[in-house]
């Protein structure tokens, strides 16, 4: 057998916060060895979860840029906004996921701040779908290994 990187940190984890934080003479020793073993189970969760994350979440801003382009505040923006609609996330590691997200944020801000100045409904509605992508990129983004 294989052990994930999921796996691994998790078992990491696991050992910091239930066998050596509790024989931890220090509190602030021992509570320092339970946050660290938080913050790996939080790691371990991410590990497993952001290539599909970010893959989701990206397909989504580029669904957005679609229907944006009559926004773009240039047509050098406006470009942009067809060119990163049209991407493809077809390099799977984490770094090029995020690489391409961190564009796509870049540019939909860019966007919503376009957005937010048009009264239009057009507009409107542009600015509840961006709100809303937003709202589940963080419900994305939640941890459910750790509750503090």
């Amino acid at each position: 057998m294989t052990p994930t990187v999921q796996a691994f940190i998790g078992d990491v984890a696991a050992r910091l916060g239930m066998v050596f934080a509790p024989d931890l003479k220090s509190p602030y020793l021992a509570g320092s060895a339970g946050l660290t073993a938080a913050v790996l189970m939080m790691a371990a969760e991410e590990a497993d979860r952001a290539a599909h994350r970010l893959v989701e979440e990206n397909r989504a801003i580029r669904g957005i840029f679609k229907d944006a382009v009559a926004h773009a505040t240039s047509e050098v923006f406006a470009d942009e906004l067809r060119t990163l609609a049209a991407g493809e996330d077809n390099d799977l590691r984490i770094s090029v996921l995020q690489a391409a997200n961190n564009d796509l944020r870049r540019a939909l801000i860019e966007l919503h701040a376009a957005v937010e100045r048009d009264p239009g409904p057009a507009a409107r509605r542009l600015d509840a779908e961006i709100w809303s992508e937003l709202a589940e990129s963080t419900r994305r983004r939640a941890f459910n290994s750790v509750r503090f």
